[in-house]
């Protein structure tokens, strides 16, 4: 009996230990955390702190608050274990709550999101699952709500016990490793899931030392309508949720939440398991937001005890070996999958504790997953010489100055990065956090894509990824001219106006407007600053520049620049403070651009000084004669169509031109009264550009005849290798070459001056239409039914890959290949009939282009996949409609916004169309007469 007696003191002993050492643990990591939420945490938009939690994230989540009645006063729904009232909800109608600075950053503490065992429905069980249990491993969910997921889109889903979210019905049994998407589908099915711990679990038992004493299980709650709730559940979700994204993935500036899901597996132990193996469990929880455009899953893994199931080769005593659970995504019908590596199916799973660093957490990993599944935090286990770059924006103004946020390695926070677009000499960047760097865009004699490489310390240019570089005709407009004065000789004043947040969201904040100018005096072009316009005035998003003001101002070495372009900066850099212990900051200057400008209405005074009041004509004379030396490029240009329906049917020569288009600019300042105007997709051996421009009648405008008339062009919009050359640079060879001389010797003299003449007549005349010749047409559509070059037409159920076209000559090359599937059972049965599904092209030493009809269901946003080069495009910014690959130009027309055509043009003249047609392909050929 004394020893039964010492053994019972000892072990409550223990226990008192036990319970000193948790609250010891407890108390000295929410000092850690108030003291590290004094550190501002990074981003250019305004943001609120983040603690940066130490190791064991899961020892600092507090047991829930079980005493607090919803009713009470400080109830805390953040913390309190159980449910708000359903009321506070829907049609709420006290007094709208107002979230504070202070208890966002309080809430946005907490590791883990709320999850409940009372309150909140009829049986007191608030989230939890009771329907859930070793029977009955899932639970079918309503959502009400669209959720968009790796293209397709969903408003139901199945919670299982076995860590995942299931939209699709699963094989009826799996192969270890777990492989996606499953390769004999449609004969097996191949599930469309979410996983973040996939494995067969079990409920498991809570052991005495655990803190939160909810029940083990599966909680599973939605938190709709976020945007117009006014309660404080509503209120502190949405805010939390929002700044939780934003600063946790980059490129979700300006991600609004609208709904959201919050699925928390407690306590779950491994299928196969002895008895007492149900005292080693896992606990994980993921949480998913969507606006219902863009959709971001963040999974919180908060304890790991085990990682293999039985099945799967886990002992059965601590669930350890085998293979481990599968961490991943996949889109399910044969489509695509993306596995989280290093980490699923490999013993080092257990690092998912201890990594992610999302919003300064241990343990939390974020992905956005609409689309495709992009990570959004940083990953420190993997090793290769071509790692993956996430970063924001993935496109910029060639001119530079643009903030790219680059997620890939983690960072600590004393590492040099270097960072290197293209072949740009590389530049510095900067650590922001853990997963977050910053690279400043320099000025890029480039367009279209191009890698980013950064190195991180001492280490080699190992991750990589493709930055797409805007030429400065179709960047993004950022400043607005109110009128047309600025393409005036002599202007009295031009109002600038932009869009102020694209600088700063400080009201109070400076800017400095400059103007910079472009020239080509040696084989090396040069890009100058001229002079500032305004300094250290007040951010206001516009400006009126009077240029009388000018009128004394001498740049004496400046003066053969005609045009050039507005910058507007912060006159003071914003000063961004590091993730960090230590104070330390970043200073930033965000930079917008204009499009290019003429700079007759600055340097008037400057030229009449020099030459005199007609100095416009001066001008022009000096430029026709530098250009009666230069090289003749109109030989090298097909001819013009002669009526606007003949243009817009030669899809392998013409694409739309960008100042004078019937569906998104109508304006046509250089071709005044035209209807349309088309221009030559790919530049000439030498760089040149074709221009065709057509009345309301439908008819070709000829410079014989006006001065709004067509034009062939020296060099091309899109420039010419090797780019960095006089002549070849993007849109500013043009501008300078064929552009400048329209103001010079037409439209600041009149239309009958000798030089608008000799400029319409013999430097820039219209090539007639006498010579030209429609190209042949192939066409496939339907059953699959098909029409040759030569008009025969016949049907093919072929299925299959075949080849459509091929060429091979010894300038000519085209080879365009189809796929051809069965197509899916109706409700009769099988069809025995096939459809196209596929279509893939290459030119003359061209990457390949490929463009695949999407699944039925993953059609609410996109129509038709494009990949090139090995990544897929989208055009559904205006700046990323026109894209161009060396040899080969892929863009989707102005009007379709639901990439439900795309036009593929290559350099030797030949083109491909596909279109999709209420889900049915079709796709056409045209060949120019040098092929047929």
């Amino acid at each position: 009996m004394a020893e039964r007696h010492k053994f019972r003191n000892m072990y409550l002993k223990c226990i008192l230990l036990l319970s000193l050492l948790n609250v010891l643990s407890v108390t000295a990591q929410e000092a850690k955390i108030q003291d590290l939420g004094q550190q501002d945490n990074v981003e250019i938009i305004p943001r609120v702190n983040s603690p940066d939690l130490g190791p064991g994230a899961a020892a600092a989540e507090e047991a829930p608050n079980t005493n607090i009645q919803p009713t009470d006063a400080n109830y805390d729904p953040m913390t309190s274990n159980i449910a708000p009232q359903d009321n506070d909800q829907r049609g709420f109608s006290g007094t709208p709550y107002i979230i504070t600075e202070q208890r966002l950053q309080e809430i946005r503490k907490h590791f883990m999101y709320p999850y409940y065992d009372k309150g909140g429905n009829a049986d007191n069980t608030g989230d939890y699952q009771k329907e859930i249990q070793a029977s009955t491993g899932q639970v079918y969910k309503n959502l009400n709500f669209q959720l968009p997921f790796f293209g397709f889109r969903f408003n139901y889903t199945r919670v299982s016990l076995s860590g995942f979210l299931e939209f699709s019905d699963p094989p009826p049994n799996y192969d270890y490793p777990l492989t996606f998407p499953i390769k004999d589908w449609p004969k097996k099915n191949d599930p469309s899931f979410i996983g973040i711990f996939f494995s067969k679990c079990k409920i498991g038992r809570l052991r005495d030392e655990d803190v939160d004493k909810r029940e083990p299980g599966v909680y599973f709650r939605m938190e709709r309508d976020l945007r117009t709730r006014q309660d404080r559940m509503g209120v502190e979700m949405r805010e939390r949720l929002k700044w939780d994204i934003k600063e946790g993935v980059i490129g979700s500036d300006t991600f609004d939440p609208k709904h959201a899901i919050i699925v928390t597996w407690k306590n779950v132990s491994f299928n196969g398991g002895f008895a007492n193996a149900v005292y080693l469990t896992n606990t994980f929880q993921m949480v998913l937001v969507t606006d219902e455009v863009f959709t971001y899953a963040m999974f919180n893994y908060l304890n790991l005890d085990w990682t293999s199931h039985t099945e799967a080769g886990g002992d059965t005593q601590r669930g350890e070996g085998g293979v481990s659970a599968y961490v991943g995504f996949n889109a399910g019908n044969g489509t695509r999958s993306y596995e989280y590596k290093p980490y699923s199916q490999e013993s080092v799973i257990r690092d998912l504790t201890a990594t992610g660093f999302a919003n300064g957490f241990k343990g939390r990993h974020i992905f956005r997953i609409d689309e495709n599944i992009l990570l959004g935090s940083c990953n420190k286990d993997i090793d290769g010489a071509n790692l993956p770059l996430v970063f924001a924006p993935e496109s910029g103004n060639m001119l530079g100055g643009t903030v790219v946020n680059i997620t890939g390695p983690c960072f600590n926070l004393d590492d040099s990065v270097k960072c290197k677009f293209d072949v740009a000499d590389e530049i510095n960047g900067y650590v922001v956090d853990k997963n977050r760097a910053i690279c400043i865009q320099p000025r890029l004699y480039a367009e279209g894509w191009v890698n980013l490489q950064i190195a991180v310390g001492p280490n080699a240019y190992k991750w990589k990824g493709r930055y797409y570089v805007e030429s400065p005709a179709s960047a993004s407009q950022k400043i607005y001219f109110k009128d047309k004065k600025i393409h005036e000789k002599s202007p009295s004043e031009l109002k600038i106006t932009w869009e102020k947040q694209n600088l700063t969201t400080n009201e109070n904040a400076n800017i400095r407007i400059s103007l910079w100018g472009y020239r080509e005096t040696t084989i090396h072009p040069t890009f100058v600053y001229i002079t500032d316009i305004a300094d250290n005035i007040q951010n206001t998003g516009e400006y009126t520049i009077v240029p009388s003001q000018y009128r004394g101002k001498t740049n004496e070495f400046l003066t053969d620049i005609k045009f050039g372009f507005l910058q507007i900066n912060l006159t003071e850099s914003i000063k961004i403070n590091t993730y960090t212990t230590t104070q330390r900051t970043i200073d930033i200057t965000p930079i917008v651009w204009s499009r290019p400008i003429p700079l007759g209405w600055y340097f008037q005074f400057q030229w009449e000084n020099l030459y005199g009041k007609n100095w416009p004509k001066y001008l022009c004379d000096d430029w026709l004669r530098t250009d009666r030396y230069l090289k003749n490029f109109a030989h090298e240009l097909p001819q013009c169509p002669c009526t606007v329906e003949q243009a817009l049917a030669d899809k392998g020569k013409y694409m739309p031109d960008f100042d004078c288009d019937k569906d998104t600019n109508p304006v046509c300042y250089y071709n005044n009264q035209a209807l349309h105007c088309v221009k030559t997709g790919s530049p000439t051996a030498e760089g040149a550009e074709q221009q065709c421009c057509y009345d309301k009648n439908g008819y070709l405008m000829l410079s014989y005849d006006q001065q709004w008339g067509s034009s062939p062009r020296r060099c091309h919009n899109l420039g010419k290798m090797p780019y960095n050359e006089a002549t070849k640079v993007p849109t500013l060879s043009q501008w300078f070459n064929d552009v400048v001389p329209k103001y010079l010797c037409c439209l600041w003299q009149e239309e009958q001056a000798v030089g608008c003449e000799t400029l319409r007549f013999e430097r820039r005349p219209t090539q007639d239409c006498v010579a030209y010749q429609a190209p042949g047409l192939a066409g496939v559509y339907g059953d699959p039914h098909f029409i040759t070059f030569d008009d025969v037409e016949y049907t093919f159920n072929g299925k299959g890959e075949f080849v459509l076209v091929k060429s091979v000559t010894k300038s000519d090359n085209l080879e365009v290949q189809g796929r051809f599937e069965q197509m899916d059972q109706n409700a009769y049965g099988e069809v025995k009939a096939t459809q196209l599904t596929s279509i893939v092209a290459r030119g003359n030493n061209t990457i390949a282009v490929e463009v695949r009809r999407r699944p039925l269901d993953a059609r609410w946003r996109y129509r038709l996949d494009v990949i090139a080069d090995n990544k897929r495009l989208f055009f559904d910014r205006p700046s990323l409609k026109f894209q161009h690959f060396q040899g080969v130009t892929i863009y989707t027309p102005t009007y379709i916004l639901n990439q439900s055509e795309v036009i593929i043009m290559f350099d030797n003249g030949a083109g491909v169309e596909v279109l999709d047609n209420q889900g049915f392909m079709t796709a056409r050929v045209y060949l120019p007469w040098t092929f047929i």
